[in-house]
């Protein structure tokens, strides 16, 4: 028994011929009449009285046609079941992300990617640079979100966004009440920086270096939250990332006047690894979900 079959004798018993029938049905009269006979041969019952040019079920057709109409619905609802699940993003994502990202970056677009897809669960790993690279070629993150340049010819990445550097000084410093500041102008200043282990320290460097100043390192800390107290309490300076900059009543933070002060964030994944719907839709958020801020800032 075929489903064409089914289909047919349903055609030809809501039409009342087998014209219109082959006709509603886009198939040659004599191959759905043909069709017809053979689901009759494995039934071994006539579901039709043949009456000239019109047609009229048998009682035994009158029994089938609920059942077949029956069949013909489940299978309609078993393909539409499969469309739905085709296009419904489910299943695990695990994203890697550095510390100085993680809690400025990422909650909000979490929060509205999984109120887009309630069928998808996200895993955040939150480490070192080196180390989510290590996790991301063991396959064991899908993403890792770091700051750009991601070393290695094994792995792609894909940009989101460009930040400015700023100094965070104490709310009484000298230059507390500047729009921007150059770096030259804290060649004397105690320095209070992230651990050798975090990237954006040597970005934090790197600017120094630029302006030819070599910091007086006076504390290391692994959290922005850490060094930003120190700096309220009038311990020293530091340079943070634009997303880190907060409203804070006895720190200030001052642009710093270099172009190139600057860190760009972006998305690393292996090159040629097959990333499975969630990990994909997951990303394509954060490439549509940061480019439309970015056009609305």
């Amino acid at each position: 028994m075929e489903v064409h079959q089914l289909r047919y004798f349903c055609a030809v018993a809501e039409t009342g011929s087998f014209t219109r029938a082959a006709e509603r049905e886009q198939v040659a009269q004599p191959s759905l009449s043909q069709q017809i006979m053979k689901l009759e041969v494995e039934l071994g019952v006539r579901l039709f009285d043949r009456l000239g040019r019109a047609v009229r079920l048998t009682d035994m057709g009158q029994v089938f046609l609920p059942r077949a109409r029956a069949i013909l619905s489940e299978m309609r609802a078993a393909k539409e079941e499969v469309a739905e699940k085709q296009s419904t993003v489910s299943g695990r994502v695990c994203v890697g992300v550095i510390p100085t990202i993680a809690p400025y970056f990422l909650p909000a677009r979490i929060a509205l990617f999984s109120r887009q897809y309630p069928a998808a669960s996200i895993t955040v790993v939150e480490d070192v640079t080196v180390h989510l690279m290590d996790q991301l070629r063991a396959g064991l993150i899908d993403l890792a979100i770091i700051a750009l340049p991601a070393r290695g010819h094994d792995l792609e990445s894909f940009p989101l966004l460009t930040e400015r550097l700023f100094a965070v000084l104490p709310k009484g410093h000298r230059l507390a009440r500047r729009r921007t500041l150059r770096m030259k102008e804290l060649r004397e200043e105690p320095f209070l920086v992230l651990r050798d282990d975090h990237c954006f320290r040597d970005t934090a460097i790197d600017v120094c270096k630029r302006a030819r100043l070599n910091p007086q390192i006076v504390f290391e800390s692994g959290q922005f939250s850490s060094i930003m107290g120190m700096v309220g309490a009038g311990v020293g300076i530091s340079i943070v990332p634009e997303m880190a900059v907060e409203d804070k009543p006895d720190c200030t933070s001052v642009l710093i006047a270099d172009e190139r002060a600057s860190r760009t964030i972006g998305v690393a994944a292996v090159k040629g690894h097959f990333l499975s719907r969630a990990p994909r839709a997951f990303l394509e958020h954060l490439r549509v979900r940061t480019d439309s801020h970015a056009r609305s800032t």
